[in-house]
């Protein structure tokens, strides 16, 4: 992913709100079916990793997006933003 698509993505999801919430169970399965129903619906999603999770924000995000095959845009703190393209996408990225 160029790096004009990664900003385009970061100021739509600059106003988002986090739509999964990764908490102390850490990457469950009820996690991961709530974010891949999110990310398919959807196609960028917002995290967010709570506190009381035992592993740390990014290298938690990183795992969940290589398990949804997304792409992870941005991370800032305990927040990161993965994005998926459908076959027929809603957000078209510039070039």
């Amino acid at each position: 992913m160029k790096g004009k698509q990664k900003r385009f993505l970061r100021a739509l999801a600059a106003t988002m709100p986090a739509v999964v919430m990764i908490g102390k169970g850490g990457l469950e399965e009820a996690v991961i079916d709530s974010a891949r129903k999110a990310i398919t619906a959807r196609e960028l999603i917002k995290v967010k990793v709570l506190n009381n999770c035992p592993e740390e924000g990014r290298p938690m995000l990183t795992k969940l997006a290589t398990m949804l095959g997304a792409d992870l845009v941005q991370v800032i703190g305990h927040n990161g933003v993965l994005y998926k393209a459908k076959k027929e996408p809603k957000i078209i990225l510039p070039e």
